[in-house]
């Protein structure tokens, strides 16, 4: 009689910690801080637009070519953008995947509504949502020049002011940023609780540089269309 032999393996250590609701949210923390840190350096290469055009077009093309002559042109900016796709598509995934296995924890809705949660934690998801659709429009914009009809291949400067200067490139991007400041406050503490730096004596502190970092970036990003509109980068 044949012996039956068994072909199952046990998951890999990697696939049992992405199963997991600790290892979904540690992936969420992770990606989401590597995004904040090229977020702060974002901007600040935004802020160089106050210094001209000809520092901020200096700018854009020390984006296209840095690394070299290490690196072959583009390259070290194609990497960013790997890693950035990467954190994105990771953050997004795990925070589906937490939304649908908290959504089918509590199929039947509470009977009174507790309003506890913070405006920021609300709207964590439709914070999300409208930040992702935000990035595809910046792209369409900003990067491929798509939908920016005065756009001038290679001169950032020029293509900043022309998506300034209508209603709606004001509009969409202020809003995105009032998004991202909620969402930067609430997922940077999330994020510290989730990696074990949270405790009783630093929550103050990390409450603190939640909301700081939330601020700077929100004032940061949207200094950039108010001095445009008001005329003061021309």
């Amino acid at each position: 009689m044949a012996l039956a032999t068994r072909t199952d393996r046990r998951p890999s250590i990697t696939r049992t910690l992405w199963d997991s609701t600790v290892g979904k949210k540690s992936v969420m923390a992770v990606s989401g801080l590597i995004m904040l840190g090229y977020l702060v350096v974002h901007m600040m290469g935004n802020l160089k637009i106050f210094f001209g055009a000809e520092e901020f077009n200096a700018y854009g093309h020390w984006l296209r070519h840095m690394g070299e002559p290490f690196l072959h042109s583009h390259w070290g900016l194609w990497a960013t953008r790997v890693v950035l796709l990467a954190s994105v598509l990771a953050h997004a995934v795990s925070a589906y995947q937490l939304s649908r296995r908290d959504i089918k924890a509590r199929p039947v809705k509470y009977a009174h509504k507790r309003r506890r949660a913070s405006y920021a934690t609300r709207t964590m998801r439709w914070g999300g949502v409208i930040l992702a659709l935000f990035i595809v429009w910046h792209l369409l914009d900003l990067t491929t020049l798509t939908v920016n009809e005065r756009a001038w291949a290679g001169h950032p400067y020029q293509n900043v002011l022309a998506t300034f200067s209508t209603w709606y490139g004001n509009t969409i991007y202020i809003v995105a940023m009032a998004a991202l400041g909620l969402h930067v406050r609430h997922g940077f503490w999330s994020a510290a609780q989730t990696l074990g730096a949270g405790n009783a004596r630093r929550d103050r502190t990390l409450k603190f540089l939640a909301n700081a970092l939330a601020l700077v970036l929100f004032a940061g990003f949207v200094s950039v269309p108010v001095a445009v509109m008001t005329g003061v980068v021309s």
